[in-house]
């Protein structure tokens, strides 16, 4: 019996790497239609969110089955725990990049970001993509060393945010209102991104150690 829950939930883990893999895909392919004015990508990452929403659904409710089933102690309870937080995390990851890829079908065929800020957001977006790739990572491999440098990289997605509202705010700044609230979303929408994946890494670190990690550059939630 011992050993058929440890599988169930083990299997949970996967699953949750193989959703983390797909939130990275959709950030990706979310940036590709940004910054490309790809009709087809935005498309596809808008559709292909509602195939997140229902692994979410799965996995939540086999998680709460494994609290019903038998009562979890120490590092089992820890990993239901953890897992109930980053599927949550993960939907709403994909809901954001889902919402990037609204922004480029609404400009399209128009890029949305103008040309002085696409160095800024070339770079925002390949560091949440890159942190979301290592947030699989560290479940996968239960990496705490890797899962503690997250906040690090955070922080310079942090930067890239305050560099865009000093661009918007200058007034060199030419584009209009309608450009400047799609990149004031735009940037709130990849710094969120960030944070669900430091986020993830934080609950990687409490599931094999058993403590939250501290201090003020880990998100909170």
């Amino acid at each position: 019996m011992r050993a058929s829950y440890h599988e169930a939930l083990s299997s949970v883990v996967d699953d949750l790497v193989t959703m983390t893999r797909k939130v990275e895909a959709a950030v990706d392919e979310a940036t590709q239609a940004l910054l490309s004015a790809d009709l087809a990508s935005a498309e596809k990452v808008i559709g292909e969110d509602a195939d997140l929403d229902r692994m979410h659904d799965d996995l939540e409710s086999r998680c709460f089955t494994l609290l019903a089933r038998q009562a979890p102690v120490a590092g089992e309870l820890r990993t239901v725990v953890a897992a109930l937080r980053m599927v949550a995390d993960l939907a709403r990851m994909g809901d954001l990049a889902a919402h990037v890829a609204k922004i480029a079908r609404m400009r399209y065929p128009r890029e949305a970001v103008p040309e002085s800020m696409r160095s800024n957001f070339q770079r925002m977006s390949k560091l949440a993509n890159e942190m979301v790739e290592l947030a699989g990572r560290t479940l996968a491999e239960r990496n705490v060393l890797d899962a503690e440098k997250m906040a690090d990289h955070d922080e310079e997605i942090d930067d890239l945010r305050t560099l865009q509202f000093r661009v918007m705010l200058d007034d060199s700044w030419s584009h209009g209102v309608e450009a400047a609230v799609d990149c004031a979303l735009l940037g709130r929408y990849y710094e969120r991104i960030a944070d669900h994946a430091v986020l993830m890494g934080s609950r990687v670190i409490y599931l094999v150690t058993g403590l939250h990690p501290e201090g003020d550059h880990w998100t909170i939630a």
